[in-house]
């Protein structure tokens, strides 16, 4: 039997206008968790890992502003914030220990 998996690697690509709309989504959710007293961060990570909108409030209309994207537009966002250009730039060049 066959795996479902391609050897080959597919490009993937997102409209620069999906991005401002995710962060602006993640930002404003993120607000109305913190607002109700949920742990943001934590109520962020148990929708995007099971897509259930229950993790998500609906104060401040988050639970409707958070559906308006698939999951996966909101992991890109979330993966080009983290591993950003001065991110790599850094890692890519560690600093030089000081010689004594």
């Amino acid at each position: 039997m066959g795996s479902d998996f391609s050897e080959n690697t597919v490009m993937f690509k997102v409209r620069p206008e999906d991005v401002n709309q995710a962060r602006d989504i993640l930002m404003q959710v993120y607000i109305a968790l913190e607002k109700k007293g949920y742990n943001p961060i934590n109520q962020l990570v148990g929708y995007l890992l099971s897509g259930d909108p229950a993790y998500i409030t609906s104060y401040g209309n988050a639970r409707s502003l958070i559906r308006r994207l698939e999951r996966d537009e909101l992991l890109e966002e979330l993966v080009r914030h983290y591993l950003n250009e001065s991110t790599i730039a850094a890692y890519n060049n560690p600093p030089v220990p000081a010689k004594e």
